[in-house]
């Protein structure tokens, strides 16, 4: 109690403080809760987990390099440092977040960081088992393992996706085109299909 204050007036405010705390506390939260809803914009912050970014369509999803040099930096701004440079156009990333105009991309490695939303295209892509280097792969004259054979590709190559059946895609390169089991790919989720 303070010093010269009676009970009476000590009670009050005790109560006083209590009420106040209890004010503070709902005040706090209710900011909280309201920058948070603002944040929660498309253009305010990353959208991640099969939902629909800032750019209206689904995130995540692949998509290619549009160039032949693409920077990948280490946040969402010209003003964050480059981690790193693609040196392949029609390589296949993933779209993992979007934050306004920058996309975040995984790469068959799993290597993420952010790229401008120009230097990437909707073409389909696939790189055959990035995982198995040295490998042969059958590609095929139809979707079934029982068609016949055209041609064998390294694990490595990198190809167009014109067709996923949920199974099998349909791919095209320099000197090949057939049909390929989907599992053996980057660039195509397993069960997606698409034309």
């Amino acid at each position: 109690m303070l010093p010269g204050k009676t009970i009476v007036e000590s009670e009050w405010w005790e109560r006083m403080i209590r009420s106040n705390m209890k004010l503070g506390v709902s005040l706090v939260a209710a900011v909280t809760l309201a920058l948070l809803s603002l944040g929660s914009g498309a253009s305010a912050q990353p959208v991640v987990g099969g939902v629909i970014g800032a750019s209206g369509l689904p995130v995540p999803r692949f998509v290619s390099l549009k160039s032949n040099q693409v920077n990948v930096r280490r946040g969402p701004t010209v003003e964050h440092q480059i981690a790193w440079m693609f040196k392949r156009e029609g390589l296949p990333v993933e779209i993992v977040a979007e934050y306004e105009n920058w996309r975040r991309i995984r790469d068959a490695d799993g290597a993420e960081g952010w790229v401008y939303h120009s230097l990437l295209s909707g073409r389909r892509t696939a790189v055959v088992a990035p995982w198995d280097p040295g490998k042969l792969y059958e590609l095929h004259s139809d979707d079934s393992d029982n068609s016949r054979v055209t041609a064998s590709l390294e694990a490595g190559v990198l190809a167009s996706i014109s067709r996923c059946t949920g199974s099998w895609c349909r791919l095209s390169g320099s000197g090949f085109d057939g049909w390929i089991r989907q599992d053996r790919l980057w660039g195509a989720y397993p069960g997606e299909k698409f034309n």
